[in-house]
Parts: structure tokens; C-alpha cells; sequence
């Protein structure tokens, strides 16, 4: 049974990051990947993602994601793209690390296997984004960028989905001064940095309340049965997702 880590929006939104839990990949991909591009058979990824649907009662047809490339380019989504890619073709998305939208029955999905999924929503009227969030988007500003996208930071809630722990995540003397300098000192645990603590941070920066910021505890490398990690499994390694969407009304 998927297992989704569904978050208490205050909105008129949704927003969920999934686990391994519930999907039909074996081997390797064992469970709820939702990657296409790490070697997973087709067949199967999409029915991970049909079954994802089912169970957050999404149209699939309406579900858009970017290909993505670690940067910080967020692309306003005014219409489903490429309607049934998603469960479908899989391949041939249009480039973006983040993604916004304010129509209704829209869902954005970003992915990650360590990487950060952070899911934001206007808690005043419809309208989401969703950043993927490494240490290369944080750095150049992924989640300032799509909190700004959305507007009126002070009436945004977020989420920061599951993501490698500062204690598994190891990283070069420059990538560490690089958060220094973006973010603070608080980040850095040398030799690693906090992805987490610095998607906090960069929220903050944008303006969101800190109350109005949740975070799912979790740390993808030390939790194998639950979560893919790339820097523990290597390049054969699922991806699990974040999703958000703008609810119909009522």
C-alpha cells in the first residue's frame, strides 16, 4: 500500500511527499519509484505513478513536472504540460527545477533521492509551487525564487520534504563556504552541510513566517527501507517525489 507523507495544508491546496512504500519496481528500484531516467523499467514507473494518482485523487493528465538540472529557473505553469506524460510517455519534459502554477486541478511534481522536494502554497487564495531542491539549487536560489513567484511571501506556508541528513552528507571545503556565504554559519556541520537547515533558511530570506514552515524529518541515506538514496545506492537508484496541487473547489 503507497504510503504517502501527506501534509496538513492550510489552504486551498495539497501536498504530499511519497516513500518507497506500496509501488512495483524491483531489484534496485524496489518500490515507489517514480524516476524514468535511472534505468527502471517503463512499464513500471508508470504504474507507480498511475497508483499515485489513485491514491491522492489526482488527474493524471493533469500532472506537470520539469527535467531537472540543478539550477534555479522557475516556470510558471498555466495549463497542464503535455497532458498524460506523466503516466504516459514519461520522457520529454520541459527544462525547470522549479514550478508554479495557481490553476486549479493542477499538480506540480518535483523529485529528488537526497535532493530536497520543498512544496509552498498561498494560504489566502489557490496557487503552489514546488522547488527541487540539491545543494546546487539551494545555493543559486531555487526556493527564494519560487516563493517569489508565488507572491505576498508573509501568506505562503512550505513544506521541506525528505532529503540526506548533515550527518551523511559529507561535502567539498568551497561547496561549505558556498552555504557560509548564502545562508550563514548554522548550516555548515564540517565536513557537511544541512540541506534542510538551509531550505529553512532560504524560505526565510524570501519571507515566509517560520510558523508557517514544516519540515518531514527524515534522512533518505539512513533510512534504505523507507527512501532512495543516490549517495548511498549510487546511479542505479529510484527517486521519490513531492507534490502539490491547487484543490477544486468545493
Amino acid at each position: 500500500m503507497i504510503e504517502p507523507i501527506v501534509i496538513d495544508v492550510d489552504g486551498p491546496a495539497g501536498a504530499a511527499f511519497t516513500t518507497r512504500a506500496g509501488g512495483v519496481s524491483t531489484g534496485a528500484f524496489e518500490g515507489l519509484n517514480l524516476g524514468s531516467t535511472t534505468g527502471d523499467r517503463a512499464p513500471d514507473v508508470r504504474e507507480n505513478r498511475a497508483r499515485l494518482c489513485a491514491a491522492l485523487r489526482l488527474d493524471a493528465e493533469r500532472v506537470t513536472m520539469g527535467r531537472q538540472v540543478h539550477g534555479a529557473a522557475v516556470r510558471p505553469i498555466a495549463a497542464p504540460t503535455r497532458p498524460g506524460r506523466f503516466t504516459g510517455g514519461l520522457w520529454g519534459w520541459p527544462e525547470g527545477d522549479g514550478l508554479v502554477t495557481d490553476r486549479t486541478g493542477l499538480a506540480l511534481v518535483v523529485l529528488g533521492a537526497d535532493c530536497l522536494p520543498v512544496l509552498m502554497w498561498r494560504r489566502d487564495r489557490p496557487a503552489v509551487a514546488a522547488a527541487h531542491a540539491g545543494w546546487r539549487g539551494l545555493v543559486a536560489g531555487v526556493v527564494q525564487r519560487a516563493a517569489e513567484a508565488l507572491g505576498d511571501p508573509g501568506r505562503l506556508g512550505a513544506a521541506i520534504g525528505p532529503g540526506i541528513g548533515p550527518d551523511s552528507y559529507p561535502v567539498s571545503a568551497e561547496v561549505r563556504d558556498g552555504f557560509a556565504a548564502a545562508f550563514g554559519e548554522r548550516v555548515v556541520r564540517a565536513p557537511a552541510v544541512d540541506l534542510a537547515a538551509a531550505a529553512r533558511e532560504a524560505l526565510r530570506q524570501a519571507g515566509v513566517p517560520e510558523s508557517s514552515i514544516q519540515q518531514v524529518d527524515a534522512c533518505t541515506y539512513r533510512e534504505p527501507e523507507r527512501f532512495y538514496s543516490f549517495r548511498r545506492d549510487g546511479e542505479a537508484c529510484g527517486r521519490q517525489g513531492g507534490v502539490v496541487w491547487v484543490r477544486a473547489a468545493a
